[in-house]
């Protein structure tokens, strides 16, 4: 790491051995993840409040080449562990590990992108023959049957009606869709 570690404490004695705790954490974090340019850990100790007294919190601030930062701050009031300082410790590292994890994830690329769902307006529909059309956005039309509709009746659906789709290959090449109602425009 680029600085040493930054502890801070609010209320709480930080002995020697859990400051070596700590820094050993933040160098299997650094091991695991890659460079951490800079690293400030607080430990505030437990308060004699009602309802939150007896309680450690540790927050952890990471900062991460290219300007990323993590911010582990989530204080979980209502866990009675965490009256222990190495279990409070322990719970701050992991949600740091997941964060960070996450953060290589999307440097990496490997974050899903999903497309939005097509969606359309009804452009023709034909109750009696039990099949309709949908005007796409690209100006396409899109065949639809009866039996491909969710989220309501097919009767209950109306020209100009604006509906999501999936359009799915049919086994004779040609173009089929699954509808989904989503109101009127």
């Amino acid at each position: 790491m680029e600085t040493p570690v930054e502890i801070a404490s609010h209320g709480a004695e930080i002995s020697p051995a859990v400051q070596a705790a700590l820094k050993d954490h933040v160098s299997e974090l650094e091991t695991r993840f890659g460079r951490i340019t800079d690293c400030r850990v607080v430990v505030t100790g437990p308060g004699k409040r009602h309802r939150t007294g007896g309680l450690y919190d540790v927050r952890i601030h990471l900062t991460l080449p290219n300007g990323r930062e993590v911010a582990v701050d989530h204080i979980d009031h209502g866990d009675e562990r965490h009256s222990d300082l190495n279990f409070a410790i322990n719970d701050a590292f992991k949600r740091a590990r997941r964060q960070l994890q996450d953060e290589a994830k999307k440097l990496q690329g490997e974050v899903k992108y999903h497309e939005p769902q097509p969606s359309g307006t009804i452009a023709r529909i034909d109750h009696a023959g039990a099949f309709g059309f949908i005007a796409t956005s690209d100006g396409r039309e899109i065949y639809f049957h009866c039996n491909s509709v969710i989220g309501t009746r097919f009767d209950d659906l109306e020209k100009g009606m604006h509906v999501t789709f999936a359009e799915e290959q049919g086994t004779k090449g040609d173009q089929a869709s699954t509808v989904r109602f989503m109101g009127k425009r």
